[in-house]
């Protein structure tokens, strides 16, 4: 994961609960992923507020609005909320909101949450977005009505354009589909970071030790956070302030007749007791997908020969 300066970042559960002194310069929005669109954004947010004259504030949302507003929405995430809050905090923000994303916010018109939120509770004085934000019930309202309340309520408006996000418009839903297709390099250069995985490491049945390749397997409780799709990876964590690489199997064990999905590390060099303990695995590569062999030996010599391009990479990193 990268690393960018950290300050104390204050979190409030509700735009309600949110107070300052200062004059905020804020940003919205539901930032999946904090990836490099996003931190654009956030750069200039933190470039706006460094003489300490105004405060940095974004707001953003919990559940996810497509959560709330549709049905059968089974949208994944890229970051868990902790996540979201651990890379907002190194990315320099002051202030997180994360207001609860319902129905009768979802209702409330562009001018009201304006008035309300923006004017009223978060005193701003100017908000960044990006180039393609709308906002208000429905989503109707766009950079030019909010341009509009900007000369009304006396805050400015600053756009971030398409073009200076590397020329590529970079999304959420594009972070996702690259995931879900197993290109986990074109996710990571989107995202201007490792992807990762934060669970804990639980008791699994034990069949890696038998042939030499011992694995940690890590439990996500957030059902909502997104999995890449099944297949091998080569994968880092720091584990008591020191990295270790080793590789990640995701999928079903079909070798040996697995039902359920699951999430198993293999780390090289490594010899520690991690049950119970709090992991985060960052992806690095992709090797290959799942493949169900003929018997427990096949795997092994594949397991070899995985360990070998996983180390060939490592060594080149």
């Amino acid at each position: 994961m990268q690393h960018y300066k950290t300050i104390a970042l204050k979190i409030f559960h509700s735009i309600n609960d949110f107070s300052s002194s200062k004059k905020t310069i804020l940003t919205l929005g539901t930032f999946d992923g904090v990836h490099i669109g996003h931190k654009k954004i956030l750069e200039r947010i933190t470039q706006n507020t460094e003489n300490g004259k105004y405060e940095s504030l974004v707001l953003t949302f919990f559940p996810h609005p497509r959560m709330v507003l549709q049905e059968k929405s089974e949208i994944k995430l890229l970051n868990t909320i902790d996540e979201k809050i651990d890379l907002l905090e190194r990315a320099g923000i002051e202030n997180l909101v994360i207001h609860p994303f319902d129905e009768k916010f979802s209702r409330l018109t562009a001018e009201e949450f304006v008035s309300t939120v923006l004017v009223k509770q978060f005193n701003i004085q100017k908000i960044i977005i990006g180039h393609d934000h709308r906002f208000g019930r429905n989503r109707t309202a766009n950079i030019d009505d909010l341009i509009a309340f900007g000369k009304e309520y006396g805050f400015e408006v600053e756009q971030i354009s398409a073009q200076e996000i590397n020329d590529i418009s970079v999304s959420s839903t594009k972070i996702r589909t690259a995931l879900e297709e197993g290109d986990i390099s074109l996710a990571n250069e989107y995202l201007g970071y490792d992807y990762f995985l934060t669970g804990t490491i639980i008791k699994g049945k034990q069949l890696g030790r038998t042939i030499g390749f011992p694995t940690a397997n890590l439990k996500i409780e957030e059902n909502y956070k997104l999995i890449p799709r099944n297949g091998v990876y080569i994968v880092s964590s720091l584990i008591n302030n020191e990295r270790f690489f080793g590789m990640m199997n995701i999928g079903y064990n079909p070798t040996v007749g697995g039902e359920n999905q699951s999430i198993e590390i293999n780390y090289f060099d490594f010899n520690q007791n991690l049950y119970h303990q709090k992991i985060t695995v960052s992806i690095l590569q992709r090797i290959r997908s799942e493949q169900k062999f003929e018997s427990v030996s096949l795997l092994k010599i594949q397991l070899e020969i995985d360990e070998t391009t996983a180390r060939t990479f490592i060594n080149s990193f």
